[in-house]
């Protein structure tokens, strides 16, 4: 009895049957990690497909229409801080409409705040400017961010009797500033040419801007075609998350210098020289007397 059944299970595993079923379910198993294998790689080389794409819709869209921008110094404090990344409006001044006083533009400085000519190895300069377009960066050192202060025709002096800037011979009370900072310590007098922007950081004491160019070819200011855009909004961190709504402290700012404007200028009656800036905003030979930069400021950038 035990020999037949030993005989039985021996024959029933090794038979022709068996080895052929044994067989066949190898060659399914094999062709079933083969198909896996073969639609894991499609899977992988459309997700890289999609991955691309997906990038190069990004950088389109940061070209085009809104970029995020990285703030590497303190001098748009208290409004913008260090490590904030904003997301600059590109579309803000379309259909011919231009930067208003109150504005925070970011704006290339090549030819007004640095020098013509810097150049950037090529191969650094595309892999930085890609990281940037994704907010991953720092910004370019010849992006800065700043506030519009004058726009073409504008008048702009400082200080009055109160310490305030005056545009177009009325007083601005601005709200945004650094709690520890005056206007400027800085006396100037310039006329806005057409088509440029006086700018300023609301960190004044640690803003290299407008005021430290007066003596420079362009006097200081910028053009309005190197604006990049407009600051909309901080997109991170998280917890910073706002739009930056637009200030009134212009709005009692006529859009001329009134004829008979005389500049009620403390500075001046206190013995401080004016700044050698003729109305036409174009500085005299040589630098005004005003337009030394203020000790112990450091380069900002989108930047200071």
């Amino acid at each position: 009895m035990d020999t037949e059944a030993k005989h039985t299970e021996r024959d029933r595993s090794s038979s022709p049957d068996a080895g052929e079923e044994e067989e066949g379910s190898r060659s399914v198993r094999a062709s079933r990690l083969l198909r896996g294998a073969r639609l894991a790689g499609i899977s992988w080389r459309r997700a890289g497909a999609l991955g691309l794409v997906c990038t190069v819709l990004v950088l389109l869209f940061s070209h085009f229409v809104v970029q995020p921008f990285q703030i590497p110094s303190s001098s748009m404090e208290p409004t913008l801080q260090v490590g904030d990344r904003l997301l600059v409006n590109k579309l803000a001044y379309g259909s011919g409409s231009g930067p208003q006083r109150g504005d925070v533009v970011v704006f290339d400085g090549t030819g007004s705040f640095v020098r013509e000519g810097v150049a950037e190895n090529p191969v650094s300069a595309v892999t930085r400017g890609a990281l940037a377009a994704l907010g991953l960066a720092e910004p370019a050192e010849t992006d800065f961010v700043k506030r519009v202060v004058g726009v073409g025709g504008d008048r702009v002096v400082c200080c009055d009797r109160g310490g305030r800037v005056e545009v177009n011979g009325v007083p601005v009370e601005e709200s945004y500033l650094h709690p520890d900072d005056v206007p400027s310590e800085v006396p100037f007098d310039i006329v806005v040419p057409q088509g440029t922007l006086w700018v300023m950081g609301d960190h004044r004491s640690n803003s290299r801007d407008s005021r430290d160019h007066l003596g420079e070819p362009g006097g200081g200011m910028v053009p309005v075609d190197k604006v990049i855009g407009r600051a909309d909004w901080i997109g991170w961190p998280v917890g910073r998350w706002t739009g930056l709504e637009g200030t009134d402290v212009f709005s009692r700012v006529p859009d001329r210098v009134p004829d008979d404007y005389v500049p009620d200028s403390g500075a001046q009656e206190s013995g401080v020289p004016d700044s050698g800036v003729p109305k036409s905003g174009v500085p005299d030979s040589g630098v005004p007397k005003s337009g030394v930069p203020e000790p112990g400021r450091t380069p900002g950038g989108a930047h200071g």
